[in-house]
C-alpha cells in the first residue's frame, strides 16, 4: 500500500517542476538555491490548489449541487472565475501603470501619447 495522497503530484510532475526550477539538479542533490525552492514550492502549491479546486467544482456538478442563478452560470463556473480569476490585460496593466505615472508628471508630451496608444489597444 501507497502513502499516496489526491493531492500529491504524480513523481513525473515533480521531476519536470525539478528541471524547470534548477536544471541540471535531481531530486537526490541538494544544489537547490532559495530561488529553485521558492519556484518549486510555487509550482507544488499551485498544483495542489487546482486539484483542490477541480474537487470543488465535481462536488458543486452534483444534480443536488447545481445551481443556475439566472445568469447562466452554474456554481462550478462561478467557483473556477472567482478561484482563478484572469490576470489583468495588456491594457489594464498599461492604464494602471498610466495612473502612477500621471502622479510623477503632468507633462503632456509624455502623457498624451500614451494615453492614445492605451486607447488603441484592443479590451
Amino acid at each position: 500500500m501507497t502513502n499516496y495522497h489526491s493531492l500529491t503530484p504524480p513523481l513525473e510532475l515533480i521531476e519536470q517542476w525539478v528541471d524547470e526550477a534548477c536544471p541540471g539538479c535531481r531530486l537526490s542533490n541538494y544544489d537547490f538555491t532559495g530561488e529553485s525552492i521558492d519556484i518549486l514550492a510555487t509550482r507544488a502549491a499551485q498544483w495542489g490548489a487546482n486539484q483542490e479546486l477541480e474537487a470543488c467544482c465535481e462536488w458543486l456538478d452534483i444534480p443536488n449541487n447545481r445551481s443556475d442563478r439566472g445568469d447562466g452560470w452554474l456554481m462550478p463556473d462561478r467557483l473556477r472565475r472567482a478561484r482563478r480569476p484572469k490576470p489583468p490585460s495588456l491594457k489594464e496593466q498599461g492604464l494602471t501603470a498610466m495612473e502612477l505615472l500621471k502622479q510623477r508628471t503632468t507633462d503632456p508630451n509624455i502623457i498624451e501619447p500614451l494615453s492614445r496608444a492605451l486607447d488603441a489597444l484592443p479590451e
